[in-house]
């Protein structure tokens, strides 16, 4: 593992290039001045014309073999610096730490063990290890896609038992796993109102060659403001040293991207914090985990869907509400030493959708007032809406990136549902 100098010396580099990476490495700008450097398979507009970012562009990082030769090019163009190795994606989690061996004679690597992410990053796992701590999870049907082509394929899919009442949830088992699936209207979540449509999604899965599990699960009622998301940060020493909780308020629509959240207002909740502290401990995980689960209006219980062994694409929530993640990675590879967790607890309106398009979506009156409120006080936050970031041509790039959600709100949802 390189040396650790001063933070002076201090070179994030990440993985990726949506906004969640851009806000990633805010985080470190904000914390330590620091410029950072962005690997992506193509130029991305939240990297356009930033003043402390170089976005390095390497077609084909898919690859494990062009991601780590590209990386250790970068590494080699910076000696003497810390590089600190970072990604919100669960592919490109996965290839670093398949090849962390290789990364880590370069990068300080905040991230688990191998048999630690294939644990935790199937969400069959997941649900195992929060039935051993009692951490309450939606009731859930696997289907194993291998087994079911074996069985039959198409025709054996007729003859699943799902054991549940309609609508449902489908989603892949590993999202890593689900990324390299070419098919047409792939989706990351599916809802499904009756049988007929499970079996149309299966029988898609199966044509395009799919060989993963894909999750059947209980709907748990309620709109998107009773979605909930946890970040949190476990260091290298077993202690949990970052903890930020928010309530969603909007996701994205659109297929690629369906179910990440597009505003959130942060909110305490202990027993979330409770819960991710317990599973973090009893898995022997060490890095980010952002978790998300929902508040279930017919047991008054947060359910709790799955952790994600990253930091989420939303992340600047946990950093504007007080809890800055480059200092937890910062304290534990580079320090060295464990911190008292910090926890996120100023309210603040995460946004990256126009205002108004938000309000179009929150119907709560007593909800609508908080976020007037919060518009009001200056607490309104957008990731890439960065003062010490923000040229004239920046700031027009900036506005063309939220106001672009209207048309895809119009697009794919036009109204509010519950």
């Amino acid at each position: 593992m390189p040396s650790a100098p001063a933070t002076t010396d201090l070179l994030p580099v990440a993985v990726g290039g949506d906004i969640g990476v851009y806000a990633f490495l805010r985080a470190f700008h904000e914390a330590y001045g620091c410029p950072a450097v962005v690997v992506s398979a193509v130029a991305t507009r939240p990297m356009q014309r930033s003043s402390f970012i170089t976005n390095v562009v390497v077609p084909g990082i898919d690859d494990d073999q062009v991601l780590v030769d590209a990386l250790e090019t970068i590494a080699a163009q910076h000696p003497g610096r810390t590089l600190v190795l970072l990604t919100n994606t669960d592919w490109f989690v996965r290839a670093v730490v398949t090849n962390a061996e290789r990364l880590s004679a370069h990068y300080l690597l905040p991230y688990c063990t191998q048999p630690v992410l294939d644990e935790v990053s199937s969400k069959e796992g997941f649900a195992a290890i929060c039935a051993r701590l009692d951490i309450p999870t939606p009731r859930t049907v696997p289907v194993d896609l291998a087994a079911l082509r074996a069985a039959g394929g198409r025709a054996a899919v007729a003859d699943l038992v799902v054991d549940l009442d309609f609508p449902v949830v489908a989603k892949p088992s590993s999202s890593a796993e689900h990324h390299y699936l070419q098919m047409a209207g792939k989706n990351k979540v599916d809802h499904l109102d009756s049988r007929a449509e499970l079996d149309d999604l299966l029988g898609r899965l199966l044509d395009a060659g799919y060989t993963g599990t894909y999750l059947v699960q209980d709907r748990i009622p309620g709109d998107e403001t009773q979605m909930r998301s946890l970040t949190a940060y476990r260091d290298t020493r077993g202690v949990v040293t970052l903890l930020a909780t928010g309530r969603v308020l909007l996701e994205e629509h659109t297929p690629g991207t369906l179910g990440i959240p597009a505003a959130i207002l942060t909110e305490p909740y202990e027993d979330a914090m409770d819960a991710a502290t317990r599973f973090l401990d009893a898995a022997g995980y060490t890095g980010f985990a952002n978790f998300d689960y929902k508040l279930d209006p017919r047991t008054g219980r947060h359910v709790y869907f799955e952790m994600n062994p990253r930091i989420g694409r939303n992340n600047y929530y946990v950093t504007a509400s007080g809890a800055n993640p480059a200092r937890a990675v910062v304290a534990d590879l580079v320090e060295k030493h464990s911190t008292p967790v910090v926890r996120g607890t100023r309210e603040v309106l995460y946004c990256v959708v126009p205002f108004d398009l938000l309000l179009r979506y929150v119907t709560d009156p007593q909800l609508r007032t908080r976020l007037r409120r919060a518009r009001r006080e200056h607490r309104l936050v957008h990731p890439l809406r960065y003062r010490a970031d923000a040229g004239a041509v920046r700031r027009l790039l900036v506005e063309g990136i939220t106001q672009v959600y209207r048309r895809k709100y119009r697009q794919y949802y036009p109204r509010p549902v519950a």
